[in-house]
């Protein structure tokens, strides 16, 4: 009997030895697999990874930078658009500033100029006349004559060649410089200063028959003559082209003998055609 319990123990001892095995020997299996698995998890994982395309940084900076040209056109563009809006609007404005000012206040401007040209203009005096010690023999004495003058801008360009051409004639002078001066744009130039009234008037009488009434100015001026030329000269002295005195008496007492200027307006006017 005790053989056979023996027996029966030992199968049994056996039996779960053998159980445990077979379990050790399954979960060595389980896991061996498992790790396969995982292994072959991984290796998916890896080949995915691999067949997915790399990052091509280059083109994205690439991208990049046509983006940021792009911008950078469309603000150049929208700022030469300003730009021109601006100088439209300047140049519309100025045009508009220019017509106003010809068309519409033109003749009040014209008018103005022509005051301010032939209308208020200084008039030289007519210097005193310097006597002897007696009082009876005049030693200095100034006689009147007249200086030609031209406003270019209120002679016509039709016109211009045939004043020039007159002027010339009638005062001998040089065709080219008459010329210039009628034709330059300034409000007034000299022609010729202190000329006899007979050669005035026969300017006069040309501007009459040639319908000129504007442009031209005939002004009364002095010339300063000494009745006995040389004598006592020193002593008296002389004077400039200016009617004023230089030397001697007449530059001494210059402040008495000059007198005052004069405005050339409508209540004191020489005559003019």
């Amino acid at each position: 009997m005790n053989n056979i319990r023996k027996d029966i123990i030992n199968n049994l001892k056996n039996k779960k030895e053998n159980e445990h095995i077979k379990k050790t020997q399954r979960q060595i299996v389980k896991n061996k697999l498992k790790k396969r698995i995982d292994r072959q998890n991984n290796n998916k994982e890896i080949d995915k990874l691999k067949k997915k395309k790399q990052i091509n940084f280059g083109k994205i900076n690439k991208k990049q930078s046509k983006s940021s040209e792009i911008t950078g056109n469309i603000t150049r563009k929208k700022k030469v658009i300003w730009e021109l809006i601006v100088a439209v609007f300047l140049f519309t404005f100025l045009a508009g500033r220019l017509a106003y000012i010809q068309f519409i206040e033109g003749e009040e401007l014209q008018s103005m100029a022509y005051m301010a040209q032939t209308l208020d203009r200084n008039i030289n005096p007519k210097r005193g006349t310097i006597y002897d010690s007696t009082g009876k023999n005049i030693l200095a004495v100034s006689s009147t004559v007249e200086t030609i003058t031209v406003n270019p801008v209120n002679i016509s360009k039709e016109n211009k060649e045939k004043v020039a051409e007159a002027l010339t004639r009638i005062f001998d002078l040089d065709y080219e410089t008459v010329l210039k001066r009628v034709t330059k744009r300034s409000s007034i130039e000299t022609i010729v200063k202190k000329i006899d009234k007979e050669k005035a008037d026969e300017l006069r009488i040309w501007m009459k028959d040639n319908n000129i009434t504007s442009g031209i100015n005939i002004d009364e001026d002095t010339k300063r003559y000494y009745p006995y030329n040389n004598l006592a000269s020193q002593i008296i002295g002389f004077c400039g082209s200016d009617n004023q005195g230089l030397d001697g008496i007449e530059a001494w007492y210059d402040k008495e003998l000059k007198g005052s200027k004069r405005k050339d307006n409508k209540s004191n006017r020489c005559k003019r055609w």
